[in-house]
């Protein structure tokens, strides 16, 4: 319990750091006004506009009301709720002190609210994200053993030159190819898409339907690189615990090697790549942001780089916060892992 407030802890520290640094980029510099009202704006309009941004205010008040803005906790009047629409519990007259779901502020371009827009694109980047990695995971797993059982042989050579030329290749680059060979050249015997989201509309009723078709490619090319990763360490942490002595011991017993395999050396060969595999579920939501680009999948990264061409801040500052978040609770996910897999973690 104690290590679990401690890294509470941290993680709000990084997450301040995150807010710091956002603001500084986003808002620090530059007019925001002048973004959405264009140099063609007239003057009374621009003042309204800096009034409801808090831009008429000092730098230092400006930070301060964004971060009472995302913090779950704040200090709000009550006009402001009504105005920016707070959902949450509110105590007091005029002033109020509560608890909320933290406030985006609102898009640029579609005056829309940040939180509600990266709400409906969340589920895709966590679906894709979640099914590259699985990919990866049980796919590299898989190979890693192989590898480490088969040492040597040609199956341990294939491994490990297809793990080298997979980390070779940026995400960005293998989306290129992979769309383009599958989703054009060999279109007509894969029947897979060059670009498609996570949905797709009914022309007659307007309702939403699953594509998970379109899933394939892009899952696949950003599960590309953490397939390569967990493949060599897999192999690694395998050929160390195949060497100690309780592995030779289970043999001696007259253990099968399936079962010294599975039960005795897989087990403890599970925690560095546990550690791989969270974190590079995290990173694949930044990668991410150029697959679903590429293949026209609907998520974070997608909106968050068409926001980044039309200038729309809030959206690009909101996106980053979120992907903090998320990276901050796989972190602490990992850790929970950790005892499962190794009571010794749990123990210690």
């Amino acid at each position: 319990m104690k290590h679990f407030f401690k890294k509470s802890f941290y993680s709000l520290l990084v997450l301040l750091g995150v807010v710091v640094l956002v603001f500084v980029m986003f808002q620090g510099f530059g007019d925001p006004a002048r973004l959405i009202m264009g140099q063609t704006g007239d003057k009374k309009t621009m003042e309204n506009i800096r009034r409801d941004l808090y831009l008429d205010q000092p730098k230092w008040k400006q930070f301060f009301l964004y971060l009472n803005d995302v913090s779950p906790i704040c200090i709000h009047s009550a006009e402001d709720i009504e105005r920016k629409d707070l959902n949450g519990f509110f105590a007091g007259s005029t002033i109020k002190v509560g608890i909320k779901i933290p406030y985006l502020r609102k898009s640029y371009q579609t005056k829309k609210n940040v939180g509600a827009v990266l709400m409906e694109a969340l589920p895709g980047t966590l679906l894709l994200a979640l099914a590259a990695m699985l990919f990866a995971s049980f796919a590299g797993i898989l190979l890693g053993v192989t590898a480490a059982v088969k040492k040597g042989s040609w199956m341990d050579t294939a491994a490990v030159f297809s793990s080298i030329a997979g980390i070779s290749a940026p995400s960005f680059f293998m989306a290129i190819i992979v769309a383009f060979l599958f989703g054009v050249v060999l279109h007509p015997f894969t029947g897979l898409n060059l670009t498609g989201s996570w949905f797709d509309i009914d022309e007659v009723t307007g309702e939403k339907y699953l594509t998970l078709k379109n899933l394939i490619l892009p899952a696949f090319t950003l599960g590309i690189r953490p397939l390569a990763i967990i493949t060599q360490l897999t192999r690694s942490s395998m050929l160390d615990v195949l060497s100690q002595d309780y592995i030779r011991t289970a043999y001696a017993k007259g253990l099968g090697k399936r079962t010294v395999i599975l039960r005795h050396a897989l087990r403890n060969a599970l925690n560095p790549v546990i550690t791989a595999i969270t974190g590079w579920f995290a990173e694949l939501l930044a990668g991410a942001f150029f697959v679903e680009y590429i293949f026209g999948w609907r998520g974070i990264g997608k909106i968050t780089v068409d926001a980044l061409e039309k200038l729309d801040y809030p959206v690009v500052m909101g996106a980053v916060l979120v992907s903090a978040c998320i990276f901050i609770l796989i972190n602490i996910l990992a850790d929970t892992l950790y005892g499962v897999v190794d009571p010794r973690v749990r123990n210690g």
